[in-house]
């Protein structure tokens, strides 16, 4: 959820995500295999929607008296400044780390039908751990899943934690659970085991420095040189767009979930400078990636995701180059986490960043003057007659949520290719329904299919046939309608479908690219309702994966899901 938009908009998600959830498949009568640009209609009510141009910035702060949270805290002690300026304090809360939490409660749906709202537990705070193997070479990464399995057999009952792994790319291996023996069970599953970079393997190294080597009578010394430094520069860049790229995918998937999020990222490298070559008098190598780290540190805060970056090396790296620590500390502070250095006890430090972020006070305000001027507005928060620590986020950047920047929790150039890859976190700026049945099933009885192809592969899926409609349901409050001068509501939407085999080969997929205009009856409908759309895909036999993504093109935002899909043969 945004942390800086209207009001109104605050008061409303509760209700929208309710009815949204709710609302039936149906009413859609498209084409199968080509959607119609015009929604059929929709159920006659249509709720009151209020407008306001008043905006609510939310802030978490940690408060501590030597590492130990302090509670029962007034608002008036509290002091709240947005660029200098003192703001009056719109809203108060504080919340409480409990023994055991609320456990999450999946939306009861009809059958066959899905939905990319995040389902995560009622609790002070989520816990997100991030293994990131990318980063951690391989003696390392065993010890960071001995000690996190350790940890599991201690873990405070009632903790909701979710588990992602970073390699040559992000996957979520479990979604937000209290369930201490399943999380267990995933850590030592062989999937989720040792990966080794190629960007960190020794031997990718050494084979580097025998080329090296090899140049030398060649090239000369300086050149061979030059050569090394360029390949370890390579891999260093790689491994540090990578990994920016998972953060601010975690972003945006997290910025679906309301409440405070705590990352908690272990991780064996931080490696987000790129110096020059001393030895060989060569600025060739150097790279800064300081506007980068502060850009997706921006999209963690605005999030509402506190960074606890943990030094998996522990002891083993007494003195961690400054640059890692500094990136370290670039990741967590600004965000109101903390970063872990010099400390081998990686229990310690994870239990510490858990019990850290689930006691916290959540302060609102409405900034004066400017209401979206795009800059960076620092925030500042005083407490009377206090020597407590204060952890929060250092500012926010004042967007306008129509109009996301790169640092809003907004996706990367290649959203879509990033929304298809499978096995990836859901994205969730697009909210949906999805119901999937065969074309045999008698809802469609009356339906006339298309005698073409549904989708792009159809002549080369191993026959026989079989047609799946897919009905969505979006909620068209995360679409952005652009109120057109004719008068109508236009929104340009993508929708892709991608199956793949139980072998994980993409056997067939569809691209369709809608352009939605609405005169305001219709627009009416959809806001009350949902956007509703058709699409029909040919799937062989066997078990599949069904993977929807959904992309408002204007606003550059996504919805994802992976849907399992049993075909009978």
């Amino acid at each position: 959820m945004r942390l800086f938009r209207p009001i109104a908009n605050c008061a409303l998600a509760c209700l929208c995500i309710s009815a949204f959830a709710a609302a039936g498949l149906h009413a859609v009568a498209q084409s199968p295999a080509t959607p119609a640009s015009t929604p059929a209609a929709a159920p006659s009510a249509v709720s009151t929607v209020l407008h306001a141009n008043t905006n609510l910035v939310l802030v978490d702060v940690v408060v501590t008296d030597h590492g130990n949270a302090v509670h029962g805290l007034p608002q008036g002690n509290f002091h709240v400044f947005d660029n200098g300026h003192e703001q009056a304090v719109f809203s108060f809360d504080e919340h409480r780390s409990v023994e055991v939490s609320t456990p999450a409660k999946p939306i009861k749906l009809p059958p066959n039908t899905y939905t990319n709202l995040p389902v995560y537990p009622q609790a002070s705070a989520v816990n997100v751990l991030l293994l990131d193997d990318l980063n951690t070479l391989p003696d390392d990464q065993m010890e960071v899943r001995r000690q996190m399995i350790q940890y599991m057999g201690k873990m405070k009952p009632g903790t909701t934690l979710a588990v992602f792994l970073l390699a040559s790319r992000l996957r979520l291996i479990e979604g937000f659970t209290t369930d201490i023996a399943r999380l267990s069970k995933d850590l030592q599953d062989k999937k989720t085991g040792v990966q080794v970079s190629l960007q960190l393997d020794p031997t990718t190294s050494a084979a580097m420095r025998r080329i090296a080597g090899d140049m030398h009578g060649a090239l000369g010394k300086a050149n061979a040189r030059q050569f090394a430094a360029d390949v370890d520069g390579a891999q260093t860049d790689s491994r540090v767009r990578i990994t920016l790229t998972a953060m601010q995918q975690l972003a945006r998937y997290l910025n679906a979930v309301p409440g405070r999020k705590n990352l908690i990222w272990i991780s064996g490298s931080f490696p987000f400078t790129l110096g020059p070559d001393l030895a060989n008098n060569s600025f060739r190598n150097m790279q800064n990636y300081a506007d980068d780290v502060r850009q997706t540190s921006a999209m963690m805060s605005a999030a509402r995701v506190a960074v606890y970056a943990v030094d998996a090396r522990g002891l083993a790296m007494r003195n961690p180059p400054q640059t890692e620590q500094a990136t370290m500390q670039e990741m967590a502070n600004p965000s109101g986490g903390k970063a872990y250095i010099n400390d081998n006890g990686l229990q310690e430090a994870v239990a510490d960043a858990i019990e850290n972020g689930a006691s916290y006070y959540t302060i609102g305000y409405v900034p004066n003057g400017e209401k979206f001027d795009r800059r960076f507005h620092k925030i500042q928060l005083h407490l009377d007659r206090s020597s407590y620590q204060l952890a929060y986020r250092s500012g926010y950047y004042a967007n306008s949520p129509d109009k996301p920047s790169a640092y809003s929790p907004g996706p990367p150039a290649s959203l879509m290719t990033t929304a298809t890859l499978l096995g990836a976190p859901p994205e969730t700026q697009i909210l949906f329904l999805a119901r999937v049945l065969p074309a045999t099933d008698p809802e469609f009885k009356d339906l006339k299919l298309s005698e073409g192809p549904a989708g792009e592969l159809s002549k080369d899926v191993k026959k026989p046939l079989h047609r799946y409609i897919v009905d969505l349901t979006i909620d068209s409050h995360t679409l952005t309608y652009e109120k057109m001068p004719e008068g109508t509501h236009q929104a340009s939407v993508e929708f892709v479908l991608v199956a793949y085999d139980s072998n994980l080969n993409q056997v067939n997929f569809l691209d369709r690219a809608i352009q939605l205009n609405l005169h305001d009856q219709h627009y009416a409908r959809v806001l009350a309702a949902g956007t509703p759309v058709r699409l029909a895909l040919d799937l062989p036999a066997g078990e599949n994966t069904l993977l929807i993504a959904i992309q408002d093109t204007a606003a550059n935002r996504a919805g994802s899901i992976e849907i399992p899909v049993a075909v009978a043969r």
